[in-house]
């Protein structure tokens, strides 16, 4: 073959060069997405050399979108989204409504029509999706209060473009001032309130659609193909829905495929299947994302930088600046903690994917020109090459943030280092397992058989309801969240078991507990001599390391008196008799009585 097609050429090029700049990002300590907005602009009409197939990337970036859309709707949880509603709703409304105000009214500074300005502002006000819960899984927040609610801020930031989506095709005759369409014929209010409700209406038969069949339907048939065990059937069901619905959406209903495609993941949200299906579509849904940001590099034009610098700066201020104000502002207005406000302030101080769809249907509707993707383009990469900057920020005024909680909170079960907004909880003497996983629950059964009183911490709430059924109190979060510790009381507690397998978020939690209370009795689980050395230097009392034990339980077997290498029976599966069960290394087998001041 003389010549490679143009697919496997913006394949080979593209993902190499978003590799190697994805690693000098990373290096550099920002966002690798930066590396993959610059691969792209290295292989578009901006830049010398090598030029990329743009139409062809586009259609492998609107893959992406469907992929990004289907793991947005996989990751939608109704219970989640409920539970934070009372803030995330109207925080979530109010800032997207102020943020397309500060957006717009630059646009209207700059001598752009209103449309434009609008289109423009609406742009601005949105975060990207892959960025923030990128920072979240970074700062491990992700299951933690914070994240809850930040996550549900993003959901209703994706429900809010997606209905944009849908709705400015309908009235953008009406925000160009009423013009012609290509008949002649100007389209009066009436008629545009028609064009709208039909949208709405097939917007709303296909959600139906989804909901009242599909929710059925689709775990159904997934739950058959995973009854088969290929793990490669099951992949291509995922892709098989993700596509499938998408392309059913926009053929039938002329519903987007962004749509469509979100709508799959959320009624995949509520099966069994749901982490599964996360967790095998997400090699995909990260290779076509990279795709995704590659083609969006590509309409980038750095000359931008040098023609545009005002309008670039005043754009990125109101990214950057503006938008973080106005979520800090609401989020304190609805009584929110000043960590929690700083937080998720920080984490929506960027741009991404979904400005630039926004961006790109205003072009093809002739609401927006180049040069306004441009900025949007420029701002998008300078945003998310500044974000790692203001989480720096806030994790600095840290201190400052938590001293302000406490004090409108008062401590309660005595004094303490940690600063918590939780209820505490009134147990004393009590042992607090963290991590509700096959070992965290072998724990708690042992605990709870030999009579301690005992406290969970686990972020799965699934695990919630059967753990306070059996009369053991649980609370919902992230250890590592000072709060959720605080809330456990460990200042007053005997024994803290930290059986969570993640290593920096069990030595985040090591280290918080034996700050606060000192003679707390710390066993930890390791699976490296490293490991181990760490959560020692932390403060643990004891740390497990599984795979030493599993050899001192087979050295001890094989070594036992009874073990005689001549014996027929100990030879092999012929031997006829099971090997005994290997107990772990033992736990406190009572609580402490109340005069003592440490174990037994």
């Amino acid at each position: 073959m003389t010549h490679a097609s143009p697919l496997i050429t913006i394949l080979v090029t593209g993902l190499t060069l978003a590799f190697f700049l994805g690693v000098l990002a990373n290096r550099l300590g920002i966002s690798v997405l930066v590396g993959y907005l610059l691969a792209g602009v290295l292989v578009g009409p901006f830049t010398p050399g090598f030029v990329a197939d743009q139409e062809l990337a586009l259609q492998l970036a609107e893959i992406g979108v469907i992929l990004l859309m289907f793991g947005v709707g996989l990751h939608f949880s109704v219970k989640d989204l409920l539970a934070v509603r009372a803030v995330a709703l109207p925080g979530t409304l109010l800032q997207v409504v102020l943020s397309t105000g500060l957006g717009g009214g630059l646009a209207l500074l700059m001598g752009w029509p209103p449309a434009a300005a609008l289109v423009f502002g609406l742009a601005l006000s949105v975060a990207s999706t892959v960025v923030l819960l990128r920072a979240l899984d970074e700062q491990r927040l992700m299951d933690t209060e914070r994240g809850h609610l930040a996550i549900g801020w993003l959901v209703i930031q994706d429900l809010m473009t997606v209905l944009a989506l849908v709705l400015l095709p309908v009235v953008a005759p009406l925000l160009k001032g009423g013009g012609a369409q290509s008949d002649g014929h100007s389209p009066g209010l009436a008629e545009l309130a028609l064009t709208l409700a039909v949208t709405l209406g097939k917007v709303a038969a296909f959600v139906g659609l989804m909901l009242l069949v599909g929710r059925r339907v689709i775990p159904a048939a997934l739950h058959y193909v995973a009854r088969t065990g290929s793990r490669e059937l099951f992949r291509l069901a995922l892709l098989a829905v993700a596509l499938g619905v998408a392309y059913m959406a926009s053929e039938l209903f002329g519903v987007s495929f962004a749509l469509g495609a979100f709508v799959a993941g959320m009624v995949l949200s509520e099966s069994a299947l749901s982490q599964h299906a996360a967790e095998e579509t997400l090699p995909l849904r990260d290779a076509f994302a990279v795709l995704f940001f590659i083609s969006v590099g590509m309409l980038f034009d750095p000359a931008t930088l040098v023609r545009d610098p005002a309008p670039l700066l005043g754009t990125l201020a109101v990214v950057f600046v503006g938008t973080p104000a106005v979520v800090f502002l609401t989020l304190r207005a609805l009584r929110q903690t000043w960590s929690t406000a700083l937080t998720i302030a920080a984490g929506l101080s960027q741009i991404g994917e979904f400005s630039f769809i926004l961006a790109a249907l205003g072009i093809d509707l002739g609401l927006l020109d180049g040069r306004a993707r441009s900025l949007i383009l420029g701002v998008s990469i300078l945003s998310i090459l500044l974000n790692p900057l203001a989480f720096l920020v806030v994790s600095l005024l840290k201190p400052w943030a938590g001293r302000r909680d406490a004090a409108a909170v008062p401590p309660q079960g005595g004094g303490t280092a940690l600063a918590t907004i939780r209820p505490v909880t009134t147990l004393e003497g009590h042992a607090v397992v963290v991590g509700y996983g096959r070992v965290g629950a072998l724990v708690t059964d042992g605990l709870l058989h030999a009579g301690w009183p005992l406290l969970v911490i686990e972020t799965g709430d699934a695990l919630i309801q059967p753990l306070r059924d059996r009369g053991i109190e649980v609370i919902l979060g992230n250890a590592a969240d000072p709060a959720v510790l605080g809330a456990a009381n460990v200042q007053a507690a005997h024994l803290l078991v930290v059986a969570i397998p993640e290593i920096f978020e069990a030595g985040q939690v090591v280290e918080q507990a034996r700050a606060a209370n000192p003679s707390l009795e710390i066993i930890a689980r390791a699976h490296f001599d490293s490991a181990v050395e760490h959560l020692r230097e932390l403060g643990a009392s004891t740390v497990i390391m599984g795979e030493r034990e599993i050899a001192h339980a087979m050295l001890e077997v094989a070594t036992r008196e009874d073990a005689d290498p001549r014996d027929d029976r100990a030879h092999g599966p012929a031997a006829g008799r099971a090997a005994p069960d290997i107990e772990p290394a033992p736990c406190p087998t009572q609580p402490p009585q109340p005069a003592s001041s440490g174990l037994p």
